[in-house]
């Protein structure tokens, strides 16, 4: 196998919590804010797949407020107040615990490190620098300059052609596991993070390695 040269990462549900955003508005949403959370990352994905299979692209910041806004209505919640603040609060996710232990090991091993995400430019760049991750990446790649959403294999070669570096020279890791397969279809080297111990995906392609913690990357892709 090649040496891995630089590792990409997913942003939401891999280094940022989605699931932060709910859970910090929980005085409004209480003990239902896990479920309405759930709810919304579920359309949110749903609305990027059925888009890409409709050609009728939009950036990530309008999925997430057209998923936010399905939730909102299946929770019988009418609060224009809260959804503002929900949809600020998805600017300003918590990183998982062991995210900046991860990339600091990686960078010190001399790998180049990249986000490659769904998400558009502004919510990246938004999302990345409050969660101060932003002097640990050397790049970030919004679906942007693409229009389609992951897993469609033009975004993973955005990423190639971007990095100048070849699929099998690229370390790939993802908590999303039908983003972990169409990475591995591709051609990366992929570490599927399987934080919540779920049954693998039947799609084409297979991930190289199951994590449960980011910890486990540096070792995998050590050169």
């Amino acid at each position: 196998m090649a040496t891995v040269r630089a590792v990409v990462f997913d942003a939401y549900g891999t280094l940022l919590d989605f699931a932060t955003a709910s859970e910090r508005a929980g005085d409004v949403l209480g003990e239902r804010w896990r479920a309405f959370s759930d709810l919304w990352r579920r359309k949110q994905l749903e609305y990027t797949w059925l888009r890409s299979l409709m050609r009728r692209h939009v950036d990530f910041w309008q999925v997430t407020g057209e998923s936010l806004d399905y939730a909102l209505q299946a929770f019988a919640i009418r609060d224009p107040e809260l959804r503002g603040r929900l949809m600020n609060l998805y600017l300003h996710l918590e990183a998982y615990p062991d995210v900046r232990p991860t990339l600091e090991a990686l960078r010190a091993d001399g790998l180049q490190l990249a986000v490659l995400s769904n998400g558009s430019s502004g919510m990246l760049d938004a999302g990345i620098r409050n969660a101060r991750l932003d002097e640990l990446l050397d790049i970030v790649l919004s679906v942007d300059e693409v229009a389609v959403y992951k897993p469609a294999p033009e975004v993973y070669a955005m990423a190639a052609r971007q990095l100048d570096i070849l699929p099998g020279e690229i370390g790939f890791v993802s908590a999303n596991g039908w983003d972990a397969h169409g990475a591995s279809a591709f051609g990366f080297r992929v570490a599927w993070c399987n934080r919540t111990g779920a049954p693998p995906d039947r799609l084409p392609g297979a991930p190289e390695t199951e994590i449960r913690s980011l910890s486990e990357v540096p070792d995998f892709f050590a050169r």
